[in-house]
């Protein structure tokens, strides 16, 4: 049906048909997502046109993810793409005291110093939302030196069956980048080169 991108055209009678309701009741229902500024309507000459706002698109993305838990969620999820280099915060972050101490006391394990950044195949990029919105190892932010440093969110995963975790902090650079922590150097001990395409799994039953 379209929608998300652009304006598509839509009477009230034809969504009517859509959802099995009189064309009153979705004229109705129309003008409640109209007032909810969960899309946005063109009067056109000929017809009227409906595009989907960024906030419906957002609520459709969290009703999609709660219908993927119900029906699609297993022990683990796979999550594919590609290694790519970092900015060079990655070994800034794992190694401030009040993350590291925590991440031996909730990982079971000190990470090696720096992540694994694996940017995200175009097909995966819904998974992220999953992963931010279910459920996670929660890592407490804190002040230093009078710089706050925000929470952080990690889940136990592998790599090649090597043990890690995937980090998620509360505010990211990235949109599209799983940032990988682990004891062990991943670049060296699994042989990997910028370009490398991986396959992170998602432990979920933890």
């Amino acid at each position: 049906m379209g929608g998300l991108h652009d304006y598509v055209a839509l009477s009230s009678r034809e969504l009517g048909d859509m959802l099995d309701m009189s064309q009153q009741s979705a004229s109705k229902r129309i003008l409640e997502l109209l007032d909810g500024k969960l899309i946005e309507r063109d009067l056109g000459a000929r017809r009227q046109r409906i595009r989907i706002t960024s906030k419906g698109a957002d609520m459709l993305r969290k009703e999609y993810i709660e219908y993927q838990k119900i029906f699609e969620m297993k022990d683990e999820m796979v999550i594919k793409g590609t290694v790519v280099e970092g900015m060079g915060e990655g070994q800034y972050y794992v190694t401030q005291p009040g993350y590291m101490e925590q991440f031996v006391e909730k990982l079971g394990f000190k990470p090696y110093e720096g992540t694994l950044n694996v940017k995200l195949l175009p097909t995966e990029h819904h998974k992220l939302d999953t992963l931010r919105n279910g459920r996670t190892i929660d890592i407490k932010g804190f002040e230093r030196n009078g710089r706050t440093f925000g929470d952080v969110h990690c889940i136990p995963a592998s790599i090649q069956n090597v043990e890690c975790a995937v980090v998620l902090p509360r505010r990211s650079h990235y949109e599209d980048v799983l940032e990988v922590v682990c004891k062990f150097h991943l670049r060296r001990t699994l042989g990997l080169d910028d370009g490398d395409q991986v396959e992170v799994r998602i432990h979920l039953n933890f």
